[in-house]
């Protein structure tokens, strides 16, 4: 086996006005104050990979135009779909008026493995700031938590490793719904 080079790997990927023209999952993702520009770049390069519906970017999470966000990033800043929000509860409220489902992603009473999560689509999942995690306010909100199952000693993830598994693992169960 070969791996792919540079070049190789360049022609096979589509052009932005290919990707603004794919059909996106009902899949969102709510970033409650996430400090990290870091994490939120390699969000944004998830959100790219899965067609994320949209993007929205809460309280003191930063947003694009930044440099830190681009480094990670890789350039889906500029084909996912993003909104910036002072208040997540905001986004969390105009979501729900239009019949998205809010599962916060937290350690939380009654949360579930997302490996034993059933969604019924669409979705927002709400990730939190890096120690805090979601805001009490957003998670009064919430119609469902899902947890990482942690093997360790630690007991969360990575935001960004998080939303990586989170992500895949509802395009799965949505391709699987269909």
């Amino acid at each position: 086996m070969k791996k792919l080079s540079h070049e190789e790997i360049l022609q096979l990927k589509p052009s932005v006005s290919e990707v603004n023209k794919k059909k996106r999952n009902e899949i969102y993702v709510l970033l409650d104050n996430v400090r990290s520009l870091y994490n939120v770049g390699a969000i944004f390069r998830t959100s790219d990979a899965v067609l994320l519906k949209k993007l929205y970017l809460c309280g003191i999470t930063g947003f694009p135009p930044r440099k830190e966000l681009s480094k990670t990033a890789l350039g889906a800043e500029e084909v996912v779909p993003w909104e910036y929000l002072d208040d997540p509860t905001d986004a969390v409220k105009k979501l729900k008026k239009r019949g998205v489902k809010i599962i916060a992603v937290e350690l939380a009473h009654g949360s579930v493995s997302y490996l034993d999560a059933k969604y019924d689509f669409p979705v927002c999942f709400v990730f939190g700031h890096e120690v805090e995690g979601v805001s009490d306010e957003v998670m009064e909100l919430t119609d469902m938590a899902v947890t990482v199952p942690m093997l360790g000693r630690a007991n969360s993830l990575n935001v960004s490793t998080c939303c990586g598994i989170i992500l895949y693992d509802a395009v799965a169960k949505l391709n699987y719904s269909k």
